[in-house]
């Protein structure tokens, strides 16, 4: 099939417009391509992208492993400007990029850019990490030798984004997997395509060589069994859910690559009586139904002590109404669409699985428009238990919880109560609990009168339990996984 692709500008996407893979530092068609669709509105066709078969993907890999020698000796000052320019673009095509993100994947506008600057930001940051790799000398215990501790690339990188955060999660994975030495094959979500399009022509316009960073899209199921089982991959790091997470997981232990996973939280949010419940409830809204809650650190479960439950829930009801559900680009919205439909009936399921097991749901309702864009009011279950399927399972919508406890004692037992392990928030103004909790929640992620969501992009990412799986993410932590360590010896007598 010969089509002519298209440059990832906004202005040139619509039903035409083709998009395909990029491999070795060629834009390679395919037979079979997505269509991406806007949802808040379903009619508009971003564009057509490449679905990858598994050879497809094994050229990919090739061309990463050829490419691996050079990019790995490539002069560290080098390598910085390339990063640091991305860095630049991306920040300079801000309004542009968000457009594109809210476009393809419904997320409020305001947001979407606040998204795109962080990845700008990410990119700025791993570019100082590429003159930072520092190793350790220290004096052998056996006379007139000398040890040297340093960090060296791993060598092709396999990088499995989800759709949520289209730009910044590949952004907190491709930029250090490159700043310190390693070749990439990415594959991105196949609802979200444009944007990472979009990142790997930036990229490439910053001068990054050919084959350092290959994008495959297309199905996970193709996509990412290909990489998970291919000879030549060294490490691979996914974003997603439980699911594949763990098949991956599975898989390295089977073929013998590292591995790094992300799958998920089901993330508490404790409010005591002594708390600033008006600050409590605006972090819950924010945390539960921002980004249409459809983020893994987002405020799922409100645990409330008995003797603020009722104010409380009555001043998160009267917030929840004043937000406006719409299209992602309107002026005024506060939250989008969900993603898909697919998405949107597996929220419908679980808000009627609430229902169904004795709570109470406010809100929730699909939301009619003249587009048949996928809007869902924001939801709050109340009357629930801890072991409703509302406060076990990831619903990944709109949709929050609230469990009524004693005191805090109960409170965090009730948090901790899950497989999950990666934020954990409370609202007091007690430093005695405050402490208490931020030693012992189990969550990789403690937030303190501050909303479950939201990491600054200089601190490590990471949680415990089925949250996570290997080193951190993000921040000077990331060297963990995308270097090995060498010791070598100096004879120096």
């Amino acid at each position: 099939m010969t089509q002519t692709p298209q440059p990832a500008g906004t202005a040139q996407h619509g039903p035409d417009a083709v998009f395909d893979n990029l491999i070795g530092g060629r834009r390679v068609p395919s037979d079979e391509r997505s269509t991406n669709r806007n949802p808040s509105d379903p009619s508009d066709v971003i564009g057509r992208y490449a679905r990858a078969d598994a050879a497809t993907v094994a050229e990919a890999i090739t061309a990463a492993a050829d490419a691996g020698a050079d990019w790995a000796d490539f002069p560290s000052q080098q390598r910085f400007a390339i990063l640091d320019r991305a860095g630049d673009l991306i920040a300079e095509r801000a309004d542009e990029l968000a457009d594109l993100l809210a476009r393809e994947e419904g997320k409020q506008l305001g947001e979407a850019k606040g998204e795109v600057l962080r990845a700008a930001q990410i990119f700025k940051f791993f570019a100082g990490e590429t003159i930072r790799n520092t190793g350790e000398i220290i004096d052998s215990v056996r006379p007139g030798l000398v040890a040297e501790m340093t960090h060296e690339p791993v060598g092709v990188i396999g990088i499995i984004t989800p759709w949520n955060f289209p730009i910044a999660i590949p952004a907190w994975k491709i930029a250090p997997a490159l700043a310190f030495g390693n070749t990439v094959v990415f594959k991105p979500a196949e609802l979200v395509p444009a944007s990472a399009y979009a990142l790997t022509d930036i990229l490439v316009e910053a001068g990054l060589p050919a084959g350092v960073l290959n994008l495959v899209m297309g199905p996970g199921s193709v996509i990412g069994g290909a990489l998970t089982t291919s000879a030549q991959v060294d490490a691979v790091t996914f974003t997603g859910s439980v699911g594949v997470g763990r098949s991956v997981i599975a898989s390295s232990a089977a073929h013998q690559f590292r591995v790094q996973a992300e799958m998920g939280g089901k993330n508490p949010l404790i409010v005591l009586g002594d708390a600033d419940l008006e600050a409590a409830a605006d972090a819950a809204v924010n945390g539960a139904f921002f980004s249409t809650g459809q983020r893994c650190t987002a405020s799922s479960r409100l645990i409330v002590t008995a003797d603020v439950h009722d104010e409380f829930v009555a001043l998160l009801k009267d917030k929840m109404a004043a937000l406006i559900v719409g299209d992602a680009r309107a002026d005024g919205v506060a939250i989008g669409p969900v993603v898909s439909q697919t998405q949107l009936d597996q929220d419908l399921r679980y808000i009627e699985t609430a229902r169904t097991e004795g709570g109470e749901v406010t809100g929730g309702e699909l939301i009619e428009s003249d587009t048949g864009g996928y809007f869902l009011a924001p939801a709050l279950v109340t009357g629930t238990k801890p072991g409703d399927t509302i406060n076990v399972d990831e619903v990944f919508g709109p949709v929050a919880s609230v469990i009524e406890v004693a005191d805090y004692e109960e409170a965090l037992a009730v948090a901790n109560d899950t497989e999950f392990g990666l934020s954990a928030g409370i609202f007091t103004s007690s430093l005695k609990y405050s402490s208490h909790f931020k030693r012992y929640a189990q969550a990789g992620m403690v937030m303190v009168n501050a909303p479950t969501a939201g990491v600054d992009y200089h601190v490590s990412f990471g949680g415990r339990k089925g949250s996570s799986y290997g080193p951190r993410e993000q921040a000077r932590a990331a060297r963990e996984f995308y270097t090995v360590h060498k010791t070598a010896y100096v004879n120096a007598g």
